[in-house]
């Protein structure tokens, strides 16, 4: 048996390329979505919960106040196109399109091949973006809580979960 099986820890799947967390400080794949934050290009004080279904690609992109993005004017807006280039970045272009449902034939798509891919479906407005971006921005801020703890070797109860860097893969 593999030692990484009968170890608590977790293999951490390695980013497919580098990225910067300034713009897209948070994207995940989850909930049957690719959602994320994406910072505000105009106020540092504002950031964008965005994210796409997969499958019927419905969209959202609200404040962290949960107002309305002004960029959607019947398609993507930018934070949205921010969110998925950096998941490509991220997971990769075959896993992003994988997950998201998308037609996209290149064995490994860029960003804005699967973008355009999900745009030529006509999406629509996610009915329940409000409670979508509570639920993601929830969840980023407690990703963030965890940056706030002070350093210890000691073990932390509720992280016996989180994947270590040290796991052998």
């Amino acid at each position: 048996m593999p030692v990484w099986e009968e170890s608590s820890l977790v293999r951490v799947v390695q980013p497919a390329r580098p990225r910067k967390l300034a713009k897209v400080p948070f994207v995940e794949l989850a909930d049957g979505r690719l959602q994320g934050v994406v910072s505000s290009g105009s106020d540092i004080s504002r950031v964008y919960v965005s994210s796409v279904a997969a499958g019927d690609f419905a969209y959202a992109c609200r404040t962290n106040n949960n107002r309305p993005c002004g960029g959607i004017r019947g398609g993507f807006c930018n934070h949205i196109g921010a969110l998925i280039g950096e998941a490509v970045l991220q997971y990769g272009g075959e896993r992003v399109a994988r997950y998201l449902r998308t037609d996209v034939t290149d064995v490994s798509p860029e960003a804005h091949q699967v973008s355009a891919a999900m745009s030529a479906a006509r999406p629509q407005q996610a009915a329940d973006a409000p409670a979508v971006t509570g639920q993601v921005f929830s969840r980023f801020l407690r990703h963030l809580s965890y940056l706030e703890l002070p350093v210890t070797t000691a073990p932390l109860p509720e992280m016996h979960w989180f994947p270590s860097a040290g796991a052998v893969a």
